[in-house]
């Protein structure tokens, strides 16, 4: 029985939507912290039931230390020997997730939601436009630029980096790259409506030398036009 529950966890561990199978820097630094944040809360629950169970198995035990003392020491001290370094180290990794101003702004692509759909365009390819297929070149950082025609959406390729929303009148930046060639997927991580569960959308990524004959292929494929 635990082993098959053991195997029904790790399964979840994979596939196309999975943030624990990272193929890109950005989703690497968030599946690290998840595990992280995991042993963390991992090894504040072993210490309370290790108080637990003194308590269980010796009665009485613990009873010479003041209540006082014990909300000091079990509700704020212990919590916050494991809670802070978590917290420090998820605030360093957020920020390297952040495409800042002052880095070199890499290539550009504009996603645009919309019930229930995505619009990516290549405004430094001719503004070339391709619908709920989204091309990139491996080992390349690209900003993705999204915002949304009608309600709040969210744009989220879990294998690649964290998710942004996409919001009506405004412009958000995610900054992504995919190591390798091959096919992802994306998803809008927000209900937008009764049509949010089949608001997905596929990513493929190619070789950088074969983006640009991809991208002009791709315009005139079916997928690319639905």
């Amino acid at each position: 029985m635990l082993q098959a529950g053991s195997m029904a966890a790790l399964a979840g561990c994979k596939g196309p939507l999975s943030t624990l199978d990272p193929s890109g820097p950005a989703a690497a630094s968030i599946a690290t912290m998840w595990w992280v944040m995991l042993i963390g809360a991992g090894v504040l629950f072993l210490l309370l039931m290790t108080l637990f169970i003194q308590v269980v198995r010796r009665p009485g035990w613990g009873s010479s230390v003041s209540p006082t003392r014990w909300i000091v020491m079990g509700g704020l001290v212990l919590p916050a020997v494991v809670l802070l370094p978590l917290l420090a180290y998820g605030l360093v990794v957020g920020e390297r997730l952040l495409a800042l101003p002052g880095s070199a702004p890499p290539q550009r692509i504009e996603a645009v939601a919309q019930q229930w759909t995505w619009t990516f365009r290549y405004p430094e390819r001719g503004g070339i436009e391709t619908r709920n297929v989204l091309l990139l070149p491996a080992g390349t950082p690209v900003d993705m630029v999204v915002t949304s025609k009608d309600v709040i959406h969210a744009f989220w390729v879990p294998r690649f980096a964290g998710k942004i929303d996409a919001v009506p009148g405004k412009v958000n930046r995610l900054r992504i790259q995919a190591n390798e060639p091959g096919r992802y997927e994306g998803t809008c991580d927000e209900f937008c409506g009764t049509g949010h569960a089949r608001m997905r959308f596929v990513i493929i990524v190619h070789r950088p030398e074969d983006f640009s004959a991809a991208l002009t292929q791709a315009t005139t494929a079916p997928e690319a036009k639905q």
